[in-house]
């Protein structure tokens, strides 16, 4: 299984949702709060570009947004 990244904030409905599939689907993923920790923060503006969250990264995929059927593509999910 490719290792899953989740850069999210608290308040966010997708970053949940995002966090309910993985849940559901029995995914294993790593969550960084970005609202507090600065350090993800620049981390994910580096990988990315942009602020908005979900930030999502499956193996050396990044989705940015709560992608499901995307997600369910590249994690073989049906």
């Amino acid at each position: 299984m490719k290792p899953i990244t989740i850069y999210s904030t608290p308040t966010c409905v997708y970053c949940n949702m995002a966090k309910a599939f993985f849940k559901d689907n029995n995914v294993a993923f790593t969550e960084h709060n970005v609202a507090s920790d600065l350090e993800k923060r620049k981390e994910m503006i580096d990988l990315t570009g942009q602020m908005g969250v979900p930030v999502i990264n499956v193996g050396t995929e990044v989705v940015v947004g709560f992608d499901e059927p995307k997600l369910k593509s590249i994690l073989g999910i049906k």
